[in-house]
């Protein structure tokens, strides 16, 4: 039986509808964990449109139910920071496992969505990671550039912000980099990125 992607998405954004955290889109209000993953299908589909289900399902659940988490329930710290996004990862692959299983995911397919939110097969130093978690990957630090880093970078000091884009350009792939220098990004972002990239 082939996985119901439809379901599988539709029970993923009642999930982030629930998300207390609201941001205003087009006069609109919605929750941000919903729009994000919106955000998430959107870059999936220019770099990846052909995904597979499982692929399109990861994606989409990037965040599941991170609000319940908050930053703040760990210590203020680097290895607190560290703490957080484990647990977060295991608890959202886990939770999204057992969605998938209750939308005709096989066990084994279940088990790849999971690992693909739990960013368990990317590549590590000289190695070939899984194309797969290549591509969520991408994906997600696409998201962070537009969607996320005008913010952020408002809140740190220049040198943190150049070495932080810099580490963001080292986890992409090829496609992920050719889709981030098309980004109609703020005058302020494209400074930094050329930054960083001249670094």
């Amino acid at each position: 039986m082939a996985p119901d992607l439809s379901e599988a998405l539709q029970l993923i954004d009642a999930a982030h509808s629930e998300d207390p955290n609201k941001v205003e889109i087009n006069g609109q209000s919605i929750p941000y964990e919903l729009h994000y993953a919106q955000k998430m299908t959107k870059y999936l589909d220019l770099h990846t449109p052909d995904a597979d289900a499982l692929v399109r399902t990861a994606a989409r659940a990037q965040h599941f139910r991170r609000w319940e988490i908050p930053r703040d329930s760990y210590p203020k710290t680097r290895p607190g920071y560290f703490a957080w996004r484990t647990f977060l990862k295991k608890r959202q692959a886990e939770q999204v496992k057992q969605l998938c299983l209750g939308c005709d995911y096989s066990v084994e397919e279940a088990d790849k969505v999971a690992a693909l939110i739990a960013k368990e097969e990317l590549k590590k130093g000289e190695g070939k990671g899984d194309a797969d978690a290549q591509v969520i990957e991408d994906v997600a630090c696409l998201v962070f550039l537009d969607d996320q880093f005008d913010e952020f970078e408002k809140n740190h000091d220049e040198d943190k912000i150049i070495s932080i884009l810099q580490k963001t350009w080292v986890k992409m792939g090829d496609r992920g980099h050719q889709l981030a220098l098309a980004m109609d990004l703020s005058p302020r972002a494209k400074e930094l990125v050329g930054k960083a990239l001249a670094g």
